[in-house]
């Protein structure tokens, strides 16, 4: 299994991003997808989450950490096996180390990326 994340780089306040997290090797409808972020000194923390495409209830439902709400979004490509989050109105609180996570959890299944560096500031 791989997830390859992309996307990252420097950019000022106020601007956007978007990040890509390519997977291979796992069925991708039936995993949970998640963003995850580490700043330098402090904890790895969940950004957003979009749920499976396995046609459940739950299926493509959306959470994301409160910091982020109104300026983040997570989307995925079932066709393409990828996720993306796209990042707008960044702030010098979103450097960080982005990490793309996959999760099937009635299997214990849980993949991580390389991650990707994301830097704002002026």
């Amino acid at each position: 299994v791989h997830l390859v994340e992309s996307g990252g780089g420097l950019v000022q306040p106020g601007g956007s991003l978007r990040l890509s997290c390519a997977t291979s090797g796992l069925y991708f409808r039936n995993y949970a997808m998640s963003w995850y972020r580490q700043a330098p000194g402090k904890e790895r923390e969940l950004v957003a989450t979009m749920a499976s495409a396995d046609g459940s209830g739950m299926t493509n439902m959306t959470q994301y950490a409160d910091s982020v709400k109104g300026r983040f979004s997570i989307s995925r490509d079932n066709t393409k096996n990828t996720v993306y989050l796209q990042m707008n109105n960044l702030k010098p609180e979103d450097t960080a180390v982005y990490y793309c996570n996959a999760r099937r959890a009635q299997l214990g299944l849980d993949y991580w990326g390389q991650g990707t560096q994301v830097t704002v500031s002026s």
